[in-house]
């Protein structure tokens, strides 16, 4: 828990200033606190009439600066006592008086200055996590995101990192101000009486183990509500993805129920947590006002027997020094119990933070400044799960400017092929090679700027047609952006949309037809102007009359590119240089067109026959 809670503070990096300054104010706050209680004792004597001149001029001496708080005293005292001999009482009240409200207010601007310290704190934590979450996503292989729920990933950095933001100051509270306040407090207690200071000591130790076993129930219930909380953040998200499907198959009452269920649970989850929570304010004040009804009584008996060196000023100032202990020790247990739910929060996102990442650069990793040759797949082999085989010693080459194709039924393998020579997933076995240079070895970053992916389902941002077209460009122009959307024969339709290049496309494109949303994502493609192309079923859920179109486009793509297709509509690949026909993760067939259509009972010839019957 310790280690969790040291992680949180880190982010904080590089403005520990911040920390440095909240430490700082919050023991002068606490100080000037302790300052303010304990100028009642001279003002209780002199309402009292309780100090005599005799003592008064045993005070008239000047003290020698020292730098420590004994020297402050004096001084207090020596002017004190001035006052009061030569002005008189109703003066030496205004004299205690006005050096009360000095340090009040010095009191409160330590007060101030402490919150905005722990501001600067809490927003740098929450930014930096954010920040850090985030890039640890964009980090992360493809193959984690398979099998996560997108709604418990969302949650984590959003929902979680929320709570975290609470828990910064709990943490300060919890290690620093509150332990501060405490320990200052006790330290003027113990000056004032060692006796009723060791008494009123008893009863902590068992105040801490109930609050320690109020908080361990606190951090289960805050790990079930925020697993919930991802959950229902996943139904949330696939019901406005599918809103469609849910409404043409009557599962509007399912839906509806599914999500109420879960709702359901998270209110309980969280009445049971506030119920637990909520105790250890109560009882903690309680039990603090049983530890001052006791002090009254005991101390109160040795005041009025005259039992003990202290005065009745003082006991009253003792009384009222030890009721505020009650308030950073209130503000402990409280901060204590609901740390619980950070603490929960933390261990999920330094679950995702702490993951490794698999597809890193090798150490010295070579940078592919150009594709000059030739793709190979050696003996590759590869599995998402151990012994679940989804490829199985593929071997082909792609020489510069073939197209080559990918076809056979769902499940082949195709679309795998693809993410292994992208290298969002490592082979298992054999190796894929780039101008004699296994893929391993090169710089992922440039591999990457030299493979342009255009995919079944256009995958587009919310954002407007400039953006998407240049996305991940800052310095693109205008006439470049033009030039792509022209080569994929999406200018004219942009420019009668309003706003042409600047219109928002709204989010995954929704403000585009199919066939749009794939030009556009054609044109991304052009823009970026990468030697390698990868086409994934790019056209299978197009209409005949879209894909027609698209085809055409995709030719003037193509043309002098690297092209790896996979296809469903084996229309559009007949004049591939090679295709590979794969069934079950093995290339059961190779070579153009004409040669696997002579094929007698081949695979592909049958695929083929099929397709042009349901034309």
């Amino acid at each position: 828990m310790l280690k969790n809670f040291l992680r949180v503070i880190q982010f904080a990096k590089p403005y520990y200033g911040y920390s440095f300054g909240f430490l700082v104010f919050s023991v002068f706050s606490t100080i000037f606190g302790i300052l303010n209680l304990g100028l009642l004792i001279p003002l209780l004597n002199v309402l009292f009439n309780n100090v005599t001149d005799d003592a008064l001029r045993g005070m008239l001496v000047m003290p020698e600066f020292k730098f420590e708080g004994k020297y402050l005293w004096e001084l207090f005292n020596y002017y004190f006592a001035l006052t009061a001999l030569k002005y008189g009482k109703f003066y030496t009240l205004m004299y205690v008086s006005f050096i009360i409200l000095g340090s009040v207010t010095l009191t409160n601007f330590c007060y101030y200055m402490t919150m905005m310290m722990y501001e600067g704190i809490k927003n740098n934590v929450v930014r930096n996590l954010r920040q850090a979450y985030f890039d640890k996503i964009l980090n992360l292989h493809i193959g984690f995101f398979a099998n996560q729920q997108k709604g418990d990933l969302i949650a984590r950095g959003m929902s979680d990192v929320a709570e975290i933001e609470g828990t910064v100051i709990r943490i300060l509270d919890v290690f620093f101000r509150h332990p501060v306040a405490i320990i200052l407090y006790f330290i003027a207690l113990f000056r004032i009486s060692l006796n009723l200071t060791l008494f009123t000591i008893l009863v902590i130790p068992l105040a801490g183990g109930m609050i320690a076993l109020i908080g361990s129930r606190l951090r289960k219930e805050a790990n079930i509500t925020q697993n919930i909380i991802g959950s229902m953040n996943t139904i949330l998200d696939e019901t406005l993805t599918s809103i469609k499907v849910i409404k043409s198959y009557n599962a509007t009452e399912y839906t509806h129920n599914r999500y109420k269920n879960f709702l359901k649970n998270f209110t309980e989850s969280l009445f049971v947590s506030a119920r637990v929570r909520e105790i250890a304010s109560p009882l903690s004040e309680v039990m603090g006002v049983c530890v001052v009804v006791a002090i009254l009584l005991y101390g109160g008996n040795l005041v009025l027997n005259n039992q003990s060196s202290l005065s009745p000023s003082a006991f009253i100032t003792y009384i009222i020094i030890f009721s505020q202990v009650l308030s950073p020790a209130k503000g402990f247990s409280v901060s204590f119990t609901n740390l619980q739910r950070g603490i929960s929060a933390a261990d999920r996102i330094f679950e995702i933070l702490d993951l490794p990442e698999e597809i890193i650069n090798v150490p010295n990793a070579k940078k592919m400044e150009e594709f000059k040759d030739k793709i190979e797949f050696r003996n590759v082999s590869f599995s998402y799960k151990e012994n679940a085989r989804v490829l199985e010693n593929i071997n082909f080459e792609i020489k510069k400017g073939q197209v080559v194709a990918l076809v056979g039924n769902s499940g082949g393998g195709k679309s795998t092929i693809a993410d292994l020579l992208s290298r969002f997933y490592d082979v298992n076995e054999g190796e894929i090679i780039i101008d004699g240079t296994n893929i391993k070895e090169l710089d992922i970053k440039s591999l990457h700027d030299h493979i342009s992916i255009v995919t079944q389902k256009p995958l587009l941002f919310n954002d407007t047609v400039f953006n998407n077209i240049a996305f991940g460009q800052t310095n693109a122009t205008q006439e470049d952006v033009e030039n792509a959307a022209k080569i994929a024969n999406s200018h004219d339709f942009i420019m009668e949309k309003e706003g042409n290049y600047q219109m928002n496309i709204g989010d995954a494109g929704i403000q585009l037809s199919g066939g749009q949303g794939q030009r556009l994502s054609i044109a991304r493609a052009v823009f970026k102007g990468a030697d390698i192309l990868v086409l994934d079923e790019f056209t299978s859920a197009l209409d005949p009359k879209a894909e027609q179109m698209i085809q055409k486009d995709m030719d003037i793509l193509m043309k002098d590119r690297t092209t790896l297709v996979i296809a469903h509509r084996l229309s559009t690949i007949q004049n591939a240089d090679l295709i590979l026909v794969l069934d079950r993760g093995v290339i059961v067939e190779r070579g153009t067109h004409n040669e696997l259509i002579k094929i007698e009972n081949g695979v592909y010839k049958k695929m083929v026959d099929i397709q042009q019957l349901n034309r």
